[in-house]
């Protein structure tokens, strides 16, 4: 029985209608499937590591870095669900491994010094700075995010 009374279902027309009329309707679905699993990666991979750095910390530890990343890695899962849109998210994981590896990461590689952990970042990093152009579909991200109109600051009266 419908929850509402005398709604019908939906039929499998329709269906497939209300699918292929939201956002990832421009994006082949190779391309959906490689942003599932660039999701995956990061949030599984990533989201591994956090959990056994919260679950294993020093008591006076500050945890903001891998509260953070804990966080994204979670909104990572839900990337898998909904690809296009929690691409804010790739955006920004591109983003802050550019400026990484523009600002601290090739200056440090190229002077040969680093933090104790820059043997680990460097290559890690790097491979986010390189792939991720790769994976990001830019004509969805300019028509969606950058050429679209932007929503209204108020309501009209």
């Amino acid at each position: 029985m419908n929850a509402v009374a005398g709604a019908t279902p939906p039929s499998a027309s329709s269906a497939s209608l209300l699918a292929t009329s939201g956002l990832d309707a421009d994006l082949a679905p190779w391309r959906l499937n490689l942003l599932r699993a660039i999701y995956a990666l990061i949030g599984l991979a990533q989201g591994a590591n956090m959990v056994s750095v919260l679950a294993s910390h020093p008591p006076g530890d500050r945890g903001v870095i891998p509260s953070l990343l804990f966080a994204m890695c979670a909104l990572d899962l839900i990337g898998i669900r909904y690809p296009t849109k929690m691409l804010p998210l790739l955006l920004f994981e591109w983003l802050w491994k550019t400026t990484w590896f523009a600002v601290y990461g090739l200056p440090q590689w190229l002077a040969h010094t680093g933090p104790p952990t820059f043997a680990e970042d460097f290559p890690a990093i790097t491979l986010g700075v390189i792939l991720m152009p790769l994976v990001l579909p830019w004509g969805h991200v300019w028509r969606q995010y950058l050429a679209a109109p932007g929503e209204m600051w108020r309501r009209g009266s």
